[in-house]
């Protein structure tokens, strides 16, 4: 994928419209638990995509509620930010928080981040272990970004055309990316084996930026715009005021 969709490729998203937070996380952590429990029927288990950032930890919290068989789920994550494992700032410690909690503690975990790990392993690491996911939960920044693709980023433009699920990711220079310019981000290689995806937005003015990013098609400038492009089921965007 380069800079510009292609008009053929692209796929229209589902938009899913929720009137308030709590219905919103409810009717997600129940897709999501459908999804999963769909694979499980059939395989030996199910893969779960997850996000960080606060937008999505209400869902993970409804999502514990549901009666899985959690010992034969794999909650990965779809990027982190290079941080010392198990630091608080880390993307894997709000998952350990709000989902891997109760009956979804038995779910198995794979974080990027390991001990005595090199960037470059971890990332190899990261790619041994992805799989195809039952379910991809994604969120959005205010710049556009998704997972840990950033707008203006030098790393941008070799991760939308990577064939690896995961990359290093330099978002030096991205107000965006906050104090941790360094990343790991799944790219849309590896969001493409997903079976579902979600958009899970909030908020008016994330509204008004996923409908500008519908109307246009330059993925350099709203990397959530890859998105429009995978194949399988469409996406859909979940929304709530």
């Amino acid at each position: 994928m380069d800079g510009k969709l292609p008009e053929a490729g692209r796929v229209s998203p589902e938009w899913i419209r929720h009137a308030d937070a709590s219905r919103w996380a409810s009717a997600i952590a129940g897709i999501t638990a459908d999804a999963l429990r769909a694979d499980l029927a059939v395989g030996d288990g199910a893969r779960l995509l997850v996000s960080g950032g606060t937008t999505p930890a209400p869902v993970y919290r409804e999502l514990t509620l549901h009666g899985l068989d959690w010992g034969r789920v794999r909650v990965a994550l779809v990027d982190e930010r290079w941080l010392p494992p198990g630091d608080a700032d880390s993307n894997a410690e709000l998952v350990r928080e709000t989902l891997l909690d109760g009956p979804a503690a038995a779910a198995r975990f794979e974080p990027i981040l390991m001990p005595d790990r090199s960037l470059d392993e971890s990332v190899r690491t990261a790619n041994r272990m992805s799989r195809p996911a039952s379910i991809a939960l994604l969120g959005m920044g205010p710049d556009g970004h998704t997972a840990s693709l950033f707008p203006g980023a030098s790393s941008l433009a070799q991760a939308l055309a990577a064939s690896d699920d995961y990359v290093s990711f330099d978002a030096a220079g991205c107000a965006g990316a906050g104090a941790w310019p360094l990343r790991i981000s799944i790219t849309p290689a590896g969001l493409a084996k997903a079976r579902h995806r979600l958009l899970l937005v909030r908020g008016e003015p994330k509204r008004r930026l996923l409908e500008r990013a519908i109307a246009g098609d330059d993925v350099s400038e709203l990397p959530v715009r890859a998105l429009f492009a995978l194949p399988g089921n469409p996406l859909q965007i979940h929304w709530c005021p």
